[in-house]
């Protein structure tokens, strides 16, 4: 096994992280109507809790409306709770098996909280590729003792470590400032 094999093996999980922390960011709301926002949203279904996906479709209607089409016309009262109950702070109205959800505008404050759950996020994010990094280099370390690489390969492999974490930690850095400025866009 070489640094370069560690660097493939390590690299792949540093990516899943900025996946799932882009994933976090689409769930905060920004003022604007987008499907993602409902996305954790869970449902007493059949009883247990199912994705609000698995309930019925999710829509944009427009700019500051979503829908949700319910499939099961019993499961609208439990939609429409489970969505008001979210900890959102939106109100749906049901029509039918149809519910709307009007995306308010946010409040200063509001915006505020939001953009501190996004650097939240982001630092959350940030340890988990730190840790992946130490991973790395204890990997490195560990061929180095067994002498499966020479001493100039062990601090290329953490030169490498600290590049990789860098580069990911700038992506997290840039994902911040972009959704910041898309929260505070009035």
């Amino acid at each position: 096994m070489t640094v370069r094999d560690v660097i493939q093996k390590i690299e792949p999980r540093m990516k899943k992280t900025i996946e799932a922390f882009q994933h976090e960011l689409a769930s905060i709301r920004t003022g604007k109507a987008t499907t993602a926002l409902l996305d954790r949203v869970k449902v007493e279904a059949y009883g247990s809790q199912m994705p609000l996906k698995q309930v019925g479709n999710v829509g944009v209607l427009d700019v500051h409306t979503l829908t949700v089409q319910v499939w099961d016309k019993s499961m609208v009262g439990a939609t429409e709770r489970a969505i008001r109950d979210a900890g959102l702070g939106l109100n749906p109205s049901a029509d039918g098996q149809n519910i709307r959800i009007s995306i308010p505008p946010l409040t200063e404050e509001r915006r505020k909280e939001f953009v501190k759950l996004t650097k939240k996020f982001g630092e959350d994010a940030k340890v988990s590729l730190r840790n992946h990094r130490r991973d790395l280099i204890h990997e490195v370390e560990k061929l180095e003792k067994e002498k499966l690489i020479g001493e100039d390969e062990l601090k290329r492999g953490k030169k490498d470590a600290d590049d990789l974490l860098h580069k990911y930690e700038k992506q997290i850095t840039d994902l911040i400032a972009q959704k910041e400025k898309e929260i505070m866009e009035v």
